[in-house]
């Protein structure tokens, strides 16, 4: 396999969400993310925290499924008191994983689950 200097950095996942408005508030007031772009139309925004971007784009169609996105804290315990305390919808609890990380779930609204997770080590 040929060797390359060629690097990527950075990661911006594009999340299908019910109701664009409604995510919205619940991305900035239960999970602390601030509104970085809100098109006119109501249908596509980016929300970002610390550098991490999520993409949110209403599926009018129904047709799209919701995903899962692990997103890396070194600070889960942390992490996991303020969206507790912000009323965020936690599927689970902090909990050990086989492979090693500890995370937590959150479901936003639209049934996408976002992955808190502390690297192992």
């Amino acid at each position: 396999m040929e060797s390359t200097t060629a690097r990527v950095a950075r990661i911006a996942p594009e999340l299908p969400v019910r109701n664009l408005r409604s995510a919205l508030d619940y991305y900035t007031d239960r999970l602390g993310f601030e509104i970085a772009m809100d098109l006119p139309n109501a249908e596509y925004a980016i929300v970002e925290r610390d550098g991490v971007a999520i993409h949110l784009f209403e599926d009018k169609s129904g047709l799209n499924s919701p995903v899962g996105v692990h997103i890396f804290t070194p600070d889960l315990d942390d992490l996991y008191r303020e969206l507790s305390g912000r009323g965020a919808d936690l599927m689970q609890p902090i909990e050990s994983k086989p492979w090693g990380n500890r995370e937590f779930r959150v479901n936003d609204g639209s049934g996408n689950l976002l992955k808190f997770t502390e690297p192992a080590g």
